[in-house]
């Protein structure tokens, strides 16, 4: 049987800030991403996406629950079987990062950004720019491959982000509000891409999005409120 990308089951979280009441952000969440499969999840600001989606990249551990990743065990209760070292050697190798803020490395061309995780990966920087360039000529970016982040507009760098989180060839990329700095011609642009990209490399994205139209175009849509995940219905109008 073939085991889902990503299965998450009964998280929960809790902030304790100092000289504050807890705050519990997730109260049970149950999610299991399928091979080649786009899931949006929709929500306020503060509903808890960005902390489910750091737990789900192992950036974060959660109070409570498990995450398996290909069926083997990563996270279970608020342990991770990984050491940090070999939790970075995993991230770098499975899951791809989008980031609202592309955080590019300034000093660094397109070309050197996007060639990095793959150079850390293999210490073939040959290899590593061969693939980059490969990348960003499949995200339209053919004529900014050595670019500073400064000489590219927004759209431009948030395809620079999308092809630096896919060298590796992870199984996942985890996307949080890619398209929250864009305007809506800019955004429409990026889902089409990511959507496009997911099916030429069979990556698993989990996009967390303000934009509920967009949000609607992938394989499933769910609905982030009162710490739990729920089924987004278009019916519904999304806080923001």
């Amino acid at each position: 049987m073939t085991h889902p990308v990503l299965d998450a089951h009964n998280i929960f979280k809790t902030y304790r800030p100092k000289g504050r009441e807890p705050v519990e952000i997730l109260k049970g969440v149950s999610l299991a991403v399928r091979e080649n499969e786009i899931v949006t999840i929709v929500g306020a600001s503060g509903s808890g996406k960005t902390t489910l989606l750091n737990i789900l990249g192992t950036l974060d551990l959660p109070d409570a629950g498990t995450l398996l990743f290909q069926g083997k065990d990563i996270i279970s209760g608020s342990r991770a079987f990984l050491s940090a070292e070999e939790l970075a050697a995993f991230r770098n190798q499975n899951i791809g990062f989008v980031f609202q803020f592309h955080h590019l490395l300034e000093d660094f061309t397109a070309l050197e950004n996007v060639a990095m995780p793959k150079f850390i990966a293999t210490g073939n920087m040959k290899l590593a720019k061969a693939e980059a360039e490969a990348l960003l000529v499949s995200v339209g970016l053919k004529d900014r491959l050595h670019h500073l982040p400064s000489e590219l507009s927004g759209g431009e760098q948030q395809r620079v982000a999308v092809a630096r989180a896919l060298i590796n060839r992870p199984p996942l990329v985890l996307a949080d509000e890619p398209s929250g700095n864009l305007d809506s011609y800019n955004s429409e642009k990026l889902y089409d891409l990511m959507v496009e990209l997911s099916r030429t490399y069979r990556t698993s994205f989990v996009i967390a999005t303000h934009n509920t139209q967009y949000a609607m175009l992938s394989d499933r849509c769910l609905q982030m409120k009162d710490g739990q995940l729920s089924p987004f219905s278009s019916r519904v109008v999304a806080e923001s």
